[in-house]
Formats: C-alpha cells, sequence, structure tokens
C-alpha cells in the first residue's frame, strides 16, 4: 500500500531537513515542490508531497511520520 504525507515549513533550512530526513527514512518525491507568500504570518512556506510503500493497512490513526 501506499501513503502519502505532505510536508510544509517555513522557507528556511528547516523544510529542507524535513524532507531530507523524509527521503532518508524511505519516502519518495511525489510532483513538484510548493512555494507561497503566507499572509497571515508574513513569511513564505515551502510544501512538498512525498509518498512511500508500507506493508501495514492504511487506518486514519496511523502516524504517517512514523511509518
Amino acid at each position: 500500500m501506499k501513503i502519502y504525507r505532505l510536508l510544509t515549513e517555513d522557507d528556511t533550512a528547516a523544510f529542507c531537513h524535513k524532507v531530507s530526513e523524509a527521503l532518508s527514512k524511505g519516502w519518495e518525491l511525489y510532483g513538484s515542490p510548493t512555494y507561497a507568500f503566507d499572509q497571515a504570518n508574513g513569511v513564505m512556506r515551502c510544501g512538498q508531497a512525498v509518498t512511500k510503500d508500507v506493508d501495514t493497512p492504511y487506518t486514519p490513526d496511523m502516524k504517517l511520520g512514523q511509518q
């Protein structure tokens, strides 16, 4: 089964580290990254979708980041 996550973070090195950590744990990039201005907080935000094949059946209470 394939699971999906959308990683988001302010446009800082923290976003790159978040994506790099996911890749190191077997997640794969899915699509292009996004970049948008968060007007409420006055910062640029980044997003990247990732997917991963897992053997565990999906449940809504599954902690995706721990897979």
